[in-house]
């Protein structure tokens, strides 16, 4: 993609950043909002697969966008769906059991590979009661994805012991994965001896996230995902910039650098796990 500039000259700090270099071997995007970017989802499944992003995991995270994902999904071979509640979702709702009704509904359907984000995020939500309302989502979301045999896709956002602790009482699905890793080693361990599959995104490029680097540097190569979480999370050096699925790349090489690995050999192990999780490309 074309780097925009100003009038002025300078650099246009709201414009897509530039294309990497293509990967050498494919990689999926493991968890994308195609709904909330800008290009239409021909020209971001163009732009991803032009250097080597094959396929794009589109994720609902409501009602309606979990509907758009599975018609998507359902019309583009490279795009595969999950259905969900946000955990946020959840306090917001007249009627909860109308709404899981309809994920239920969606989570039948062949196109959609998952069910998330679902999970909790007590930054944003706070209160005894809201906390009640999103572990009982998360609770519903985990009987679902049991019952059809669907991938758990689980957002965490600071709320880790309690997150842990309902999959241990519920009983997890077999295939699960922590969309945008936030925990530290010691969570990484506890996920590891679980088989939990950690899923990170741009933010492990970021100069304060020593943490996730750890954690990274520490997870089986085999229990990893890369994702953009785009349009949210956009690595280095364009951070603050729009993210897309064509920038997995970055995200890429960045985590065989924390490794200490060959990018190509991740890039194989990270396309095998997706495929575990979500299914046949």
């Amino acid at each position: 993609m074309a780097q925009r500039q100003r009038r002025d000259g300078k650099e246009n700090t709201d414009a897509a950043p530039p294309a990497p270099e293509p990967l050498e071997v494919p990689v999926p995007d493991a968890h994308t909002h195609l709904d909330l970017q800008e290009p239409d989802v021909g020209a971001a499944v163009a732009a991803a697969t032009a250097v080597g992003v094959p396929t794009l995991i589109q994720i609902g995270i409501d009602v309606p966008s979990s509907h758009w994902a599975a018609d998507v999904a359902a019309e583009h071979d490279a795009v595969w769906a999950t259905v969900a509640l946000h955990p946020n979702e959840a306090p917001r709702l007249a009627d909860l059991d109308a709404a899981l009704a309809e994920i239920d509904a969606l989570a039948a359907r062949p196109e959609v590979r998952g069910i998330g984000e679902t999970g909790l995020d007590y930054f944003r939500t706070e209160g005894e009661n809201n906390h009640a309302l999103q572990q009982e989502s998360f609770r519903r979301h985990i009987e679902i994805a049991k019952r059809h045999d669907k991938t758990l896709v689980i957002h965490d956002r600071d709320a880790h012991s309690d997150v842990l602790r309902i999959l241990r009482e519920e009983g997890a699905p077999e295939r699960v994965v922590f969309h945008c890793y936030s925990g530290d080693v010691g969570m990484a361990r506890t996920c590891a001896d679980a088989g939990y599959v950690l899923s990170f995104a741009g933010n492990v490029t970021y100069k304060a996230n020593q943490y996730l680097r750890d954690a990274l540097a520490f997870a089986p190569r085999d229990l990893l995902l890369v994702e953009t979480d785009a349009p949210f999370l956009t690595p280095l050096p364009f951070r603050g910039r729009p993210n897309a699925p064509y920038l997995i790349p970055l995200t890429v090489r960045a985590m065989a650098q924390v490794r200490g690995e060959d990018p190509n050999e991740l890039g194989v192990a990270l396309a095998a796990t997706t495929e575990r999780m979500f299914g046949p490309f």
